[in-house]
């Protein structure tokens, strides 16, 4: 922003710095702020400030809550069994979203990566294992994303859980519903020709 002072310019480069935005991108968002500083912009401080304070990890599953444990491992009704583990917690916001499950779930928060250094202390699946004996867990669900780190993840966590007998079952593969063979990447229909299950 041309001759901006400089408390707006630290704004931009702060905005700058969120997911999908770069520095135009954020120069926009800065100005519409300032074009509805009551409307959006001192809400959206307020807000801001309100969760800094606030919002915490679930000291059990991790998940971003507003008290130590957060409202889906308080449910009693959840409690059945089944353990769905996600990299992270935007993961378990869309799993929620579909409504299809029902139990409760296990944030990762990440994926083992080599070259970055992470390693499983890191990921928090010791926990995980630990979660397996406290919760009488019967089955985990691997929802973990069909990237190179997330399936070597998935396997490191199999095999971490084989002594304790657990069932460990990983999210389907495939075609997606409404999609068309035509526009799918060679990755995608392989894993559903591997996939495939009788009809």
């Amino acid at each position: 922003m041309a001759n901006a002072p400089g408390e707006i310019e630290a704004l931009i480069a702060l905005m700058a710095r969120l997911p999908g935005l770069g520095p135009r991108s954020a120069r926009r968002a800065v100005l519409h702020l300032l074009r509805k500083r009551s409307v959006v912009m001192e809400p959206l401080a307020q807000a801001l400030v309100s969760v800094a304070a606030t919002a915490r990890d679930c000291r059990i599953c991790g998940n971003i809550s507003d008290h130590e444990v957060c409202p889906i491992c308080a449910a009693d009704k959840r409690a059945t069994g089944v353990l769905c583990v996600v990299e992270d917690v935007s993961d378990l916001w869309a799993m929620e979203r579909t409504g299809g499950f029902s139990g409760r779930y296990h944030v990762l928060g990440g994926t083992l990566s080599a070259l970055d250094s992470i390693g499983p202390e890191a990921l928090r699946i010791p926990h995980l294992v630990q979660r397996i004996g406290d919760e009488a867990i019967t089955e985990v669900i691997l929802a973990l994303n069909s990237t190179v780190d997330g399936q070597t993840t998935a396997h490191y966590i199999a095999e971490a859980l084989a002594p304790t007998g657990v069932q460990v079952s990983a999210l389907a593969q495939g075609v997606p519903m409404g999609g068309e063979l035509d526009y799918l990447d060679d990755g995608t229909i392989s894993a559903a020709l591997a996939a495939r299950r009788r009809l």
